[in-house]
């Protein structure tokens, strides 16, 4: 093969010296995505692509330019992250960079995921379609666990999804997966800030690409702004939304109906591509910042007055051991003064020991938390002459109570970027038996420790009184 940069992305998926091989088993199958990527491309459409285009995008007809940015909402299995690895593959063999970049400069396709595992799965494809085929295997120069280099100088590259990942480099594509299930403990809307601070990266290379792909979740977040903003609508993003069995027809129907029957509002995500109705913010980041007080950190303990404290006990393997700490003012407000959080692993008798110094600085001898590991919390605090009391209400009743504290604004919190990341990614979902329910999203990576304990202690301190809360004060 010559002339690499003449190929379009379907010559390369019909060449037998390419990926011919990948496609010849079932190739009606891959019918959805070829509309997609001759769309994406500003390749031609015929009739039964044009059909697709247009039940996938409620547009009549695609850009004839093609598409520098496109945004994949498509149900599990459909065969996205092979697609998105597909789309790597060919930018990084198939086009001409070097035209502009500086003399030691190196483009680089980015795969960012929510952790390094999930990265890996695009980037095992990827290394797949390279190494499997000859003529591309003698372009390789370099391969580790993390990246490939090719004689053209080009990198492909996988990142964990964070702010300061991908600062320095020069990006000629972006491919974001499973952009709905990043954890959100960074910023209240972390996919959003995250696509932001890798935009500058890609703006001296004309053409670059960003491509984000997932299964739809929750009503915000940067899926489903494009989703709102652009989808039906004529605009130079791509917005491509589609069951699973449109991209993947070879997933069986069966699957489909039983996961329906057993979870509908799951299913209708998980296959048809539908953003959860069940799942909304529980919280708005306006109202969490009203009640912010800018560059409080900490308030130390004053003489005469009341503090409470909650904590969230953790065993030491998996989650933070939480505590906070507050008082109630003279004009009836919770006034957050102090939180700490221990993250895994570590000790729990050494975690007891660090926070009931804590408490005793404030003048505490009694906690609150929940009933975690039963007698686990109240042996050890025990120890540490503190006195642990196991909260009545579960999280759920806690959270419920603290939203009117919240938008009323009769509190006021520390300025703390992880107590705002875990409030905003509260989520209230609805059950089917229509009761309501409030926690951190159901994706890996996501935590509510510190939440928890802060929610806990300004309910108790500015929620409703009740007598054994006042018979405590007195007693103190």
């Amino acid at each position: 093969m010559s002339d690499l940069d003449q190929y379009s992305i379907l010559d390369a998926i019909d060449h037998p010296e390419v990926w011919g091989p990948w496609f010849d088993r079932d190739r009606e199958s891959w019918n959805g995505w070829f509309a997609f990527l001759r769309s994406l491309f500003g390749l031609p459409l015929d009739a039964a692509d044009l059909e697709i285009f247009r039940r996938c995008t409620g547009c009549d007809r695609p850009s004839e330019k093609g598409y520098q940015e496109a945004w994949l909402i498509c149900g599990r299995r459909a065969g996205k992250s092979f697609t998105l690895a597909l789309i790597a593959c060919y930018l990084a063999v198939f086009k001409d960079w070097q035209q502009y970049l500086a003399p030691g400069e190196m483009a680089t396709i980015v795969v960012l995921a929510r952790d390094r595992k999930q990265s890996r799965v695009i980037f095992r494809y990827a290394r797949a379609l390279l190494t499997r085929v000859p003529v591309l295997q003698e372009m390789i120069v370099r391969e580790t666990a993390d990246e490939i280099e090719l004689n053209n100088g080009i990198l492909l590259e996988i990142h964990t999804a964070s702010f300061g990942s991908t600062r320095g480099y020069t990006v000629a594509a972006l491919l974001c997966d499973e952009l709905s299930f990043w954890p959100q403990e960074d910023a209240s809307d972390p996919d959003v800030e995250i696509i932001a601070a890798v935009r500058p990266a890609m703006a001296t290379l004309p053409n670059s690409m960003l491509l984000a792909a997932s299964s739809p979740y929750s009503r915000r977040g940067a899926l489903w702004d494009a989703y709102k903003r652009y989808y039906g609508k004529s605009s130079p993003y791509l917005v491509w939304k589609a069951p699973t069995r449109t991209m993947n027809p070879l997933v069986a129907q069966e699957i489909i109906d039983r996961a329906m029957e057993e979870d509908p509002a799951s299913a209708e995500a998980e296959y048809l591509a539908e953003f959860r109705r069940d799942i909304e913010a529980f919280l708005s980041a306006e109202a969490i910042e009203a009640v912010t007080i800018p560059g409080r950190r900490e308030l130390p303990r004053v003489g005469g007055i009341f503090h409470a404290a909650f904590t969230d006990p953790s065993g030491g393997s998996g989650d933070s051991f939480g505590l906070a700490i507050a008082h109630r003012d003279t004009a009836d407000r919770g006034i957050l003064d102090c939180i700490r959080e221990i993250p895994a692993p570590f000790n729990p008798r050494d975690a007891v020991a660090e926070l009931a110094q804590t408490l005793r600085d404030y003048g505490i001898r009694e906690v609150t938390g929940d009933r975690y590991a039963g007698m686990f919390p109240t042996t050890l605090f025990a120890e540490e002459n503190i006195t642990y009391v196991q909260s009545e209400k579960p999280k759920s009743d806690l959270y419920k109570e603290f939203l009117p504290l919240v938008n009323s604004e009769r509190i006021e919190l520390l300025d703390s970027p992880r107590l705002r990341a875990q409030l905003g990614s509260l989520e209230r979902r609805t059950a089917r038996g229509g009761r309501d329910s409030i926690d951190h999203p159901q994706i890996p990576g996501a935590r509510d420790d510190v939440a928890n304990c802060v929610a806990g202690v300004l309910v108790a301190v500015a929620g409703k009184p009740d007598p054994l809360t006042i018979w405590r004060r007195l007693a103190y």
